[in-house]
């Protein structure tokens, strides 16, 4: 068993693969997402280069859906510094 993983999400993990036809419709709205953020990304880069701040926020939005995308597929989480808006959010 991989330490890092709480065992919340591993909880989650077995209801979800008890349950396929749920689990395959979250992978398939994770993928969703994470396509959704990728062509967003796309088009700010395309339009508005210089935009940075849009940059981060949507690279941050692109890290915790690949990171929700990972765990629903059984992968391990990547292993990434926290993105400046993680950084400025408070911690609980």
């Amino acid at each position: 068993m991989n330490a890092r993983i709480s065992p919340l999400v591993l909880s989650v993990d077995a209801r979800l693969r008890s349950r396929p036809q749920q689990h395959d419709s979250l992978c398939a709205e994770a993928q969703a997402d994470y396509q959704r953020l990728r062509h967003a990304y796309a088009k700010v880069a395309r339009d508005e280069p210089g935009h940075e701040v849009a940059f981060a926020m949507i690279g941050a939005d692109m890290d915790r859906a690949y990171a929700r995308l990972q765990m629903l597929l059984g992968r391990p989480a990547p292993v990434t510094d926290a993105s400046p808006v993680d950084r400025r959010l408070p911690h609980r």
